[in-house]
């Protein structure tokens, strides 16, 4: 490394999967389920991966006209992951944009590096998706979670579903994809985040967050509705449609927005590790799991 500064060695990660992604299509839609229901659908790099696997793979197939995000599991998904064998922050990953290697290096530059490509790049890669792309979610869409959903064109929800970042208590403004102030109105965005409570879908709903709310035994039925409606429209006019919608946000700001937030994200990773001596001051999943419950009253 160029600074003569030696990261501390670690443990390889110990996958409990070989496919953190499955992927299936028909009939003009693909799906593109999230599987590690084991531990909740947490997302390390493994399964950003073989998401971005997924994606391409459906763009790159003609009879593709519609894309789904949903996950088996008992949650849509609980976030990034902070505490799983499979945690793989130290790992060198097969690089998909223009970043370099974090892996060999340290202090603030690691974790900045790591998630310019794997959290604030691929979101807005796969936000940029020239098809249809629907979330399709149940049970908690938490942290890292939301950022899965948000970068979708819509978001299907079932009646169960909730919608929370919790992460001030960690130091930071707001997950790394900071949308919060464009998916909902500022004041309400102020709310969620200071509060760090769960949004239910409903009122997410309300909010404008989410497209629609159906019970649980209807969720699946209802995308599968509204993706094969979608089906029936030209390919090239749903792409321009949508590539003139997601022009209309970055010219409201979005983007440059959350580049911004991006780098009070990454402040807060610094002040960690300088105040807290760890750069998430010390939490692990079993301990914000916790924390959540508690802020949930639950026991």
């Amino acid at each position: 490394m160029s600074d003569g500064i030696v990261p501390p060695v670690n443990e390889p990660p110990v996958y409990e999967t070989d496919e953190p992604v499955l992927y299936e299509a028909s009939g003009g839609i693909a799906r593109v389920t999230l599987n590690r229901p084991t531990f909740h659908n947490v997302q390390n790099s493994q399964m950003t991966y073989a998401l971005d696997d997924a994606f391409r793979r459906a763009v790159d197939d003609d009879e593709v006209k519609v894309i789904v995000l949903k996950s088996d599991a008992k949650h849509f998904s609980a976030g990034h992951d902070i505490g799983t064998p499979g945690r793989d922050f130290h790992s060198s990953v097969d690089r998909r944009l223009m970043w370099y290697d974090h892996a060999n290096k340290a202090g603030a530059e690691k974790a900045y590096i790591r998630e310019q490509e794997q959290y604030l790049g691929m979101c807005k890669r796969w936000r940029d998706i020239p098809k249809p792309t629907i979330a399709q979610v149940h049970g908690g869409c938490i942290a890292g979670g939301l950022m899965l959903a948000w970068v979708c064109d819509l978001i299907i929800a079932s009646d169960d579903a909730f919608f929370q970042d919790p992460v001030l208590q960690m130091g930071f403004p707001g997950l790394e994809y900071f949308a919060h102030c464009h998916e909902l109105n500022v004041r309400i965005a102020k709310e969620f985040l200071f509060l760090g409570e769960r949004m239910s879908a409903s009122r997410a709903y309300e909010m404008g967050m989410v497209n629609r709310v159906v019970q649980r035994d209807q969720l699946a039925d209802e995308v599968q509705r509204i993706a094969a409606r979608i089906a029936e429209q030209p390919r090239l006019a749903l792409q321009l449609a949508k590539q003139a919608c997601n022009h209309m946000e970055t010219l409201a700001g979005k983007n440059a927005g959350i580049d911004a937030a991006f780098g009070y994200h990454h402040f807060a990773h610094a002040n960690n590790t300088l105040v807290k001596g760890d750069y998430i001051a010390g939490f692990d999943g079993k301990t914000m799991a916790k924390a959540n419950k508690k802020r949930a009253g639950e026991d």
